[in-house]
């Protein structure tokens, strides 16, 4: 075979995979594809200084990878603002309409995927990447190199960041959960899980035995000059990306509403899963005007499609204690299919709501749901009852620990520190920078000791002891010794810091002194009237405290006397320009922000977090942001560092 002819060739099959995995509709046999293939791959043995990146024997994806890397965008993948009805949708073009007042929109539809970012440099893909969290996402390149309707190579030279969305056709989702049941594994929940979990897979072999398609729906970092954004897109399609189903330009808000109609009507026609239509004002100038917000570009947004209902029956309802012990309803359903997705629990929010929907076990229900929202009970259908329903009991014990609930109405919560659904994360409140600030006792060290059975609960963080650790994975000698001795540094902790690190509901850092300051370490034997009688505790920060002294004095007495908290009153021999008044800090000030507020808090300051009407002094230090125009609104006086330090001198003297 000549290099000419192997030019040929190359591009022959190239069009047969097109056919085959984009248009579903092939223009040769199997074996005919296959002979070919294996000539291309018998040339470029031969000759791999001649090797196309187009050649279809390129998208075998490489090697089987042990993990990801993490992979920077040239420029940030933005997030869309929702909109849900025809009045949010004017609200957002009125708002673009303060920068001009005739608007032209460009539309089409919004995928329910994965969304993908591509960088073409010198007409070569680059690299793909995952969204992540905007700025830095997974480099998937490997596997997006198995994707027939990417193209390998593009007639375009500047560099470009190509953006879209991975998705997988309803009846290939159909297909995949079969054959994955037939092996015993989970099946997916919907298209856009089966679309990013085979994206993620480390054999791209697997990505490849799935058909994925990508349709690109803008450009991040790039060189062209287009006028519309209907043009940039014309050209980037142009170059071998797919079309979408449908797209349009609308002169009006009412012609976008008549098209978004007509899409919605269409969608369940349309191969992939739609969630939505996506609204951009099309002039790019426009677009450059009118900016971003911190979350999304002022000049998009997705107008998503109303939520789909269905009728069921409840079953059940379950309790689940959250990992900060709020106990949620949770509605077991006889399982319905909407859009591809099999519902079988929904929300229930919490008791009032159950009270408030007149819902039984039993019941025939509405149900409803939209894009990622977690369905929801909207309506029951109370006629329709034959007297076999069972009404729905209000707990008031844990139904994982068995201990009595803090009941406030709405929010039922398990305040006991051993509570298995709970304690790991009461011991990482506890070890955090804002309670105890064990360095070196993390997230993921706290769950690993956990797990391997170290510690039960935080009592358990004082027994431990180096052979415990050594051999576990990841300590070694520095790392044990460090973390014991961090443990060790948190006895004699001020009393109200061992308060506030126990995380009882309602009750932060500013209670906490409170507590320490009028009981110490006896806050646990409070009295209801006691409590209360404190100014700025109100019945159910009092009821609070009184539940998670009944459910864990214990524990608290034993901690207690393993840390020995200091007890440090405060007392004021005199009233100081600070007395009673609410201080917010904002800025960079010479010293740290505790210090201040420790000697601001001895002078008799209220130190509070937000300006509001009842902030008497704002203490201002240099970048101030947002505090400081609020200060300035409400007129609340604004203390600079020299100011400061004259008025807290003069109190000294």
């Amino acid at each position: 075979m000549t290099h000419d002819e192997y030019l040929q060739k190359v591009k022959l099959a190239s069009s047969w995979a097109w056919a085959y995995y984009v248009l579903d509709n092939p223009q040769a046999t199997d074996e005919e594809y296959d002979k070919l293939y294996r000539e291309l791959k018998a040339y470029e043995s031969l000759h791999p200084q001649h090797i196309l990146q187009s050649s279809p024997t390129q998208r075998l994806g490489g090697v089987v990878l042990d993990g990801f890397n993490k992979a920077p965008h040239l420029s940030r993948m933005w997030s869309q603002e929702d909109v849900f009805d025809h009045e949010e949708l004017i609200d957002w073009a009125n708002r673009a309409r303060k920068i001009h007042s005739e608007l032209e929109f460009y539309c089409e539809p919004k995928f329910d995927g994965a969304s993908m970012n591509l960088i073409y440099e010198n007409g070569k893909l680059k690299t793909a990447i995952t969204r992540g969290d905007g700025t830095i996402g997974e480099d998937v390149t490997n596997n997006i190199l198995t994707i027939h309707s990417i193209p390998l190579e593009i007639d375009y030279l500047d560099t470009i960041e190509i953006r879209g969305e991975i998705v997988i056709k309803k009846d290939d989702f159909e297909q995949i959960n079969i054959q994955r049941i037939k092996n015993g594994e989970q099946p997916f929940a919907n298209p856009r899980n089966a679309a990013a979990g085979s994206l993620r897979q480390l054999d791209p072999k697997v990505t490849a035995s799935r058909k994925l398609f990508f349709y690109s729906w803008g450009i991040g970092y790039n060189t062209l000059s287009f006028k519309t954004i209907a043009e940039e897109m014309s050209f980037i399609r142009n170059l071998g990306f797919l079309n979408p189903p449908m797209s349009k330009i609308c002169a009006t808000i009412e012609e976008v509403e008549e098209f978004y109609a007509s899409m919605a009507k269409q969608r369940n026609t349309i191969p992939m899963m739609l969630d939505g239509m996506v609204v951009k004002i099309n002039s790019i100038a426009t677009c450059n005007e009118l900016g971003y917000t911190v979350k999304h570009p002022r000049w998009s947004c997705a107008y998503k499609f109303e939520a789909v209902e269905k009728s069921t029956v409840l079953k059940d309802v379950i309790l689940q204690v959250g990992r900060t012990g709020v106990v949620t309803p949770v509605a077991v359903l006889e399982p319905v299919d909407i859009e591809g997705v099999v519902v079988e629990r929904a929300t229930l929010h919490n008791f009032d709501e159950i009270a408030r929907l007149d819902i039984m076990i039993g019941d025939t229900v509405t149900i409803i749901r939209s894009g990622d929202v977690i369905p929801k009970i909207i309506k029951v259908f109370t006629e329709r009852r034959n007297g076999s329903e069972v009404a729905i009991q209000r707990p008031s014990n844990c139904p994982d620990c068995g201990k009595e609930l803090l009941d406030e109405g709405i929010i039922l919560k398990c305040q006991n520190l051993e509570c298995p659904s709970r304690v790991v994360n009461s011991i990482i409140h506890f070890a955090s920078k804002n309670a105890m600030n064990i360095d070196g006792l993390g997230n993921k060290i706290v769950e690993q000791l956990y797990n391997e059975k170290k510690i039960s609960d935080i009592l358990d963080l004082y027994a431990l002891k180096y052979e415990d650790l050594a051999d576990l994975e990841g300590f070694k000698e520095k790392k044990i010794n460090n973390l014991l001795n961090a443990i060790e540094n948190t006895k004699n902790s001020p009393c109200h810091k061992v308060i506030n690190a126990m995380g009882i509901e309602l009750i932060g850092e500013v209670a906490s002194k409170e507590l320490c300051k009028k009981f110490g370490l006896e806050f646990v034997n409070a009295t209801y009237e006691e409590l209360i009688a404190i100014d700025g505790l109100g019945k159910e920060m009092a009821d609070s405290v009184l539940e998670f002294s009944r459910v864990n004095k214990e524990v608290i007495q034993k901690l207690f006397a393993l840390i020995s908290p200091t007890v440090t009153k405060v007392i004021q021999n005199h009233d100081t320009v600070f007395s009673g008044k609410t201080v917010v800090i904002t800025g960079t000030l010479s010293i740290s922000r505790d210090i201040l507020k420790e000697k601001l808090e001895s002078l008799g300051a209220k130190v509070a977090s937000s300006v509001s009407k009842k902030t008497d002094f704002l203490i201002c230090g240099s970048d101030a942001g947002s505090k400081l125009d609020k200060a300035l609104e409400l007129g609340v006086k604004v203390i600079g560092e020299d100011e400061l330090n004259g008025l807290v001198s003069s109190e000294k003297d």
